[in-house]
């Protein structure tokens, strides 16, 4: 067994799923995906915004990507902010060792208070399934519910 210095917690084994989630501005999910716990959160950004549906108005064109996006420490790579501007998406993504996680929190607290609203929903409380893709489909039930009883308020 090998000790890790002090200051470096690393939880490479570690068991258990994550939820990822890209909210719009108050809130209602967009698109959601699932990961082992032992994933980097940046594997997920790209799929997420790619799984966003197209969003129908009433005038124009049909949206197929956000105007902007907001992100923790966890997705700040050059490859994923290059990636989201050759697709028009601004970035606002905290910049690790040069700004404090504090300054996102007026945009973070959205995505906070869905999770908690996910996190009411008992069957994901705690994962019960074996598959993964049944755990999705508890999870896009729930983001449906969420999206139906806040649309219907």
């Amino acid at each position: 067994m090998t000790r890790q210095p002090r200051g470096m917690s690393v939880d490479r084994g570690k068991y258990g799923s994550k939820i990822h989630l890209i909210t719009e501005r108050t809130g209602l999910p967009l698109s959601v995906a699932i990961s082992g716990a032992n994933v980097h959160d940046s594997q997920a950004l790209i799929p997420l915004v790619k799984g966003i549906p197209p969003i129908r108005s009433r005038r124009g064109p049909h949206r197929r990507r956000p105007g902007k996006l907001h992100a923790d420490k966890g997705y700040d790579y050059r490859h994923l902010r290059r990636w989201l501007s050759q697709r028009g998406i601004r970035h606002r993504i905290a910049r690790k060792g040069v700004e404090a996680s504090r300054r996102l929190g007026r945009h973070r607290w959205t995505i906070e208070r869905t999770m908690a609203w996910l996190a009411g929903c008992r069957r994901l409380h705690r994962r019960y399934e074996r598959k993964a893709e049944h755990f999705l489909a508890f999870t896009s039930i729930a983001c449906t519910l969420i999206c139906y009883r806040r649309l219907t308020k």
